[in-house]
């Protein structure tokens, strides 16, 4: 069932009953589809390291890893518009982190330092000594420590669209509700028991509007994928976990940004979105950082603007 369900994801992009948008690369993948399943050699498994189960979807044949780290409240599911043009030249692994997907739900290691160590031993476990790193959101979080604790592992670093807590200034409160609506998960959902007794059943509804509020383009956001991943008793917490867990995680970064990260950087702002915010970030962890602004897009780069994200994100891995 799980591996009918990730052949259909990963060959026609569905958004939902009612709005579809379909995939220019699903002509493609039904023609490439090598394994009877999913395409292009992608398959669905699982990892056990660190003390937690990890979810990953891996697939091509290049010699070169590269690793895709989703955010918050995403799975691997948001990288399936760019998977299959990356599994042309690189062995691309798409995972679910703790507490995402279909991963495992432990009660606490929601500090991205601990994230990062899940993903480091993950690689490790896969065989790849040296990859490149891909975040987004709260996989931009992750990808940080990642970067900065194993940099004789990550070849290159790929960030977009995100803050970082403990690097990134924090941001003033006292501005317009529009300017402050993209910061209002940070602060509800670090909540204790409210967020879970307040989401409880209406997941759909917070995620709708946490998208329609950060997107520039919500219609190409899986909302409804996202609300089956998240809809599973205690997924929800593990995803507010995150957000508590900003104290350590900012006290860890703190301490790594005293040495500044050795590898290439690219940092991809939405016009509509963190922007500019998330180059800024980078550069005050690396001197050597490229930086983009993705016109008429907003938070989901890789889902919103997939083609304009490949033009920046592939001649960067082939330098």
């Amino acid at each position: 069932m799980l591996r009918a369900r990730l052949c259909a994801l990963l060959t026609v992009v569905v958004l939902g009953p009612c709005a579809t948008f379909v995939d220019t690369h699903a002509d493609e993948l039904r023609a490439r589809s090598d394994d009877g399943n999913l395409g292009l050699g992608f398959k669905s498994d699982y990892a056990e390291v660190n003390g937690v189960k990890l979810h990953y979807v891996a697939g091509g044949e290049g010699r070169k890893a590269l690793l895709l780290i989703p955010g918050w409240p995403q799975t691997w599911y948001v990288w399936r518009k760019v998977m299959p043009e990356l599994a042309k030249e690189y062995r691309v692994i798409a995972v679910d982190t703790r507490g995402m997907g279909d991963s495992s739900r432990p009660e606490t290691g929601y500090d991205t330092e601990t994230v990062a160590k899940d993903l480091s031993d993950l690689m490790q476990r896969l065989g790849a000594d040296h990859y490149s790193v891909i975040g987004h959101d709260v996989g931009m979080w992750i990808a940080y420590p990642l970067a900065a604790q194993h940099r004789e592992a990550v070849d290159k670093l790929i960030v977009t669209e995100a803050l970082i807590p403990g690097v990134t200034p924090t941001p003033p409160m006292l501005l317009p509700p529009d300017a402050t609506a993209g910061l209002t998960q940070f602060m509800f959902n670090q909540l204790r028991d409210l967020p879970e007794f307040l989401v409880a059943g209406r997941e759909d509804a917070y995620m709708r509007w946490v998208v329609d509020h950060l997107a520039y383009r919500p219609e190409r956001v899986a909302v409804d994928e996202y609300t089956r991943a998240y809809s599973v008793p205690g997924a929800m917490k593990a995803g507010f976990a995150y957000y508590r867990a900003i104290p350590q995680t900012v006290q860890e970064n703190q301490e790594l940004r005293r040495s500044k990260l050795a590898m290439p950087v690219l940092a991809i702002g939405g016009v509509i979105g963190a922007g500019k915010t998330t180059i800024e970030t980078m550069k005050l962890v690396s001197d050597h950082v490229e930086g983009a602004i993705v016109e008429d897009c907003g938070h989901y780069t890789p889902e919103e603007c997939p083609d304009r994200f490949l033009d920046l994100v592939k001649p960067f891995l082939a330098q």
